[in-house]
């Protein structure tokens, strides 16, 4: 008796199997990316050198959301006399956040940062952000993809590409730091006047990470 019970169990296992859906393609499906399906374009990668801002001395309000802290201020970029563009985030009262450089070479310099901001992961973020939006990128190793609306700027990064998409690289509509399947930070900058973008959003996708830039205009002398 015991062992008919046993071969019933069996049997009725083996036919719930055989009778389960395969979720094994809606996983696939899940996790299937965008880019996977981006075409090969025909381009000049380095038409996306136009969207880099020409930041001289620029001045900006900033908004940043970092997990628990909040922080505004004013945003300076400065172009300096060697040709680095330094980039200094302060309060109203001048006390400073962070303080940063990008070099002519393609460097980055650490000059200040405050201690709640002084972490790995945030430094090596804002870094690379920052490096998102003044186009401070090595396009030696850029293709030009396309999908049925956008091209697409590949630029390899360690984890996947940076994306610069452009509707026929005439506008910017956003700029996408990607890992193979997803996006991780999206970049949109907005209303350019003179070669520099009114504004400035930020916003990373697995954490709290949100930066917004509005910028200020210089009163008339």
């Amino acid at each position: 008796m015991r062992s008919l019970r046993l071969t019933s169990l069996y049997l009725l296992l083996l036919l719930l199997c055989t009778l389960a859906p395969d979720f094994t393609g809606y996983r696939a499906f899940a996790r299937r990316s965008h880019y996977r399906d981006l075409k090969p374009a025909v381009g000049d990668v380095q038409c996306i050198r136009k969207f880099a801002p020409h930041f001289s001395n620029t001045l900006y309000s900033a908004s940043v959301e970092v997990t628990k802290h909040h922080f505004s201020g004013i945003l300076f970029f400065k172009l300096m006399p060697d040709s680095s563009t330094r980039v200094v985030f302060t309060n109203e009262m001048g006390v400073k956040f962070f303080d940063f450089a990008f070099t002519k070479d393609n460097g980055f310099v650490k000059y200040y940062v405050m201690a709640k901001l002084d972490k790995k992961v945030v430094v090596n973020a804002l870094h690379k952000d920052l490096e998102l939006v003044m186009l401070h990128q090595d396009l030696s190793k850029a293709v030009m993809l396309k999908d049925t609306v956008y091209n697409y700027t590949a630029i390899p990064n360690k984890k996947g590409n940076d994306y610069y998409i452009t509707d026929q690289c005439r506008r910017l509509v956003r700029i996408e730091k990607a890992s193979r399947t997803k996006a991780v930070v999206e970049v949109q900058m907005l209303d350019y006047k003179e070669g520099v973008p009114d504004s400035v959003v930020i916003d990373h996708k697995n954490f709290k990470f949100n930066i917004a830039l509005k910028r200020i205009e210089k009163e008339a002398e």
